[in-house]
């Protein structure tokens, strides 16, 4: 049986880092639980102190397809290199010119978003397809693929 994953990042500023990756992704905010129409109401009724509602967010894939990035805050900032790390598949079915003209308009649209260009990497055939590698505004590494 298949298991659902959901993503963590840890971070600064839960807030500003999950409306980046809803703006990066097309997912949206998560939605308040219950019946609550804003998520100051729900938090309200759950006693959550206004100076502690900055600690997690999350966003959702509108389709319900993809899998759930949540967004912790931690006291260190990023040290390294990540690890793991999104690949944003931003011209599937793409090849050559086309591919790479594709992912740098997808560069340009999120750099106003806080996102940082880091390298290209060219076409390199048979087995590279060419990306860029970018960093989310925390600096945590993503590609465009």
């Amino acid at each position: 049986m298949a298991r659902e994953i959901q993503i963590t990042f840890d971070c600064a500023d839960p807030a500003a880092l999950a409306a980046f990756w809803a703006e990066a992704l097309g997912y949206r905010l998560q939605d308040p639980p219950g019946n609550f129409p804003t998520w100051d109401e729900a938090l309200d009724a759950m006693g959550v102190p206004p100076e502690r509602r900055n600690d997690a967010s999350a966003v959702t894939d509108p389709d319900g397809s993809g899998p759930r990035l949540f967004f912790q805050r931690v006291p260190e900032g990023k040290q390294v290199k990540n690890r793991v790390h999104l690949d944003v598949r931003a011209a599937p079915g793409l090849t050559g010119d086309e591919r790479m003209a594709a992912l740098e308009a997808e560069a340009e649209r999120l750099v106003p978003h806080g996102a940082a260009r880091l390298q290209r990497h060219e076409p390199a055939p048979p087995l590279g397809a060419g990306h860029i590698i970018m960093a989310d505004p925390e600096g945590n590494e993503f590609c465009l693929d």
